[in-house]
């Protein structure tokens, strides 16, 4: 699983906000992993049913009694675009920029959606594969981003 030697190059620009757990906690496993530089997913402890986002019952069985799976990391683009237009605007400068759904075929195929790093200018196909990366910020936050495998 990989963890060490995906760590990415920041494309998160200064004075964009930082993201935070929700404050009810639900995904405070996820970005405590992603720290850890370990990709997790929410998973069922009774049905074994993946799920993300994360939620406070399983969308199979109706459990509550979930946690979180580690997962490899590998994926394939799912579906892509290309922004050029920031949604910030401290990501003026930053566009075009990449953003992809990615498919996760260890966790069940649940989605997430990140960036992806490298050129933005360059073609993406659905279904490329994509290895998960961790951009590390301070104070004390990562991002889960993703670069061509």
């Amino acid at each position: 699983m990989p963890t060490e030697q995906h760590s990415a190059k920041s494309v998160l620009p200064e004075g964009l906000p930082a993201p935070q757990s929700t404050r009810d906690g639900l995904d405070q496993g996820f970005w405590d992993a992603a720290r850890r530089h370990e990709l997790v997913v929410q998973r069922c402890n009774d049905c074994a049913t993946f799920q993300f986002g994360p939620e406070w019952i399983c969308h199979n069985c109706r459990s509550t009694n979930l946690g979180w799976h580690r997962v490899s990391g590998r994926g394939r683009v799912y579906s892509w675009e290309r922004v050029w237009h920031p949604v910030h605007p401290a990501l003026r400068d930053a566009c075009p920029y990449m953003v992809v759904l990615v498919e996760l075929p260890d966790a069940g195929n649940v989605r997430m959606v990140g960036n992806l790093t490298g050129d933005a200018r360059d073609e993406l196909t659905i279904g490329t594969p994509v290895e998960v990366v961790f951009e590390d910020h301070q104070p004390g936050f990562t991002l889960v981003q993703w670069r061509r495998a």
